[in-house]
Formats: structure tokens, sequence, C-alpha cells
């Protein structure tokens, strides 16, 4: 028995490697401030209102996409664990997020460099 549990747990943790992760586990990308140097301080509150809006659909997705992961990872290792190989988690989505919080945090920077006063919250990912 203490075998099997074993094998359980080892498979589990191999199969989640592969799940799409959290909206708030995925890092920021590096994006370089300079490219909003020439905004004004009214174009920088634009885009980071657009920008914030997109990674909150994004990263709504992405913690669907992680949650689904999970669940079907489970069912799989319980059920028919060969199905596991199939659950890849979604690099796309994931990609998209890291370089949209990259923009948020250059826009921060320039808005503080250039003392615009926008306040920069970080917000908890939408659940779908």
């Amino acid at each position: 028995m203490k075998k099997i549990s074993a094998v359980i747990l080892s498979l589990s943790a191999f199969f989640l490697s592969g799940c799409a992760k959290k909206a708030e586990d995925i890092q920021a990308s590096y994006i370089s401030p300079l490219a909003y140097k020439s905004f004004s301080c009214r174009q920088i509150q634009e885009e980071r209102t657009r920008i914030s809006q997109r990674a909150g659909q994004v990263a709504g997705v992405q913690n669907k996409k992680a949650r689904d992961d999970a669940v079907a990872t489970g069912v799989a290792i319980v059920l028919f664990w060969p199905a596991a190989f199939f659950i890849k988690g979604d690099q796309e989505t994931a990609g998209e997020l890291a370089r949209l919080k990259g923009e948020l945090d250059a826009l921060e920077q320039t808005s503080i460099q250039k003392n615009c006063g926008i306040v920069f919250k970080k917000e908890p990912a939408p659940e779908e």
C-alpha cells in the first residue's frame, strides 16, 4: 500500500508540473520603461487602464485553465492515468499575462519618474 501511495504521489507531482499556473504565480516579463518615455501622464493613465483591463481578462482565463487542469489531472490519475499525459497547460495565455504584467510595471516606473501620482494597485485576478 505504501508503494502504491508513493507512486500516486510521484505521478501527481509529475503531472501537475505540466498544468497551467495560477495567474498570481506568473512573473512579469521585463519591459523597458523607455517604451513609455514620450507618454504624458494622461497617456500613461489611459494605457494603464487599458492594459489593466486586458490583464484582468487574461488572468481570469489563466486561473480557469489552472483549475481545469488540476481537476483533469486528479480525474486522470484516479480513473485513467495515461490521459494525464495530454494535459498541457497553456503557455500562450501565461506568456501574454507575463507581458501585460511587465507593461504595467514599466508604466508604473515611468509614472514615478514623471511624478504623475498615478496609483498602480495590484488587484486579484477575477474568478471565472
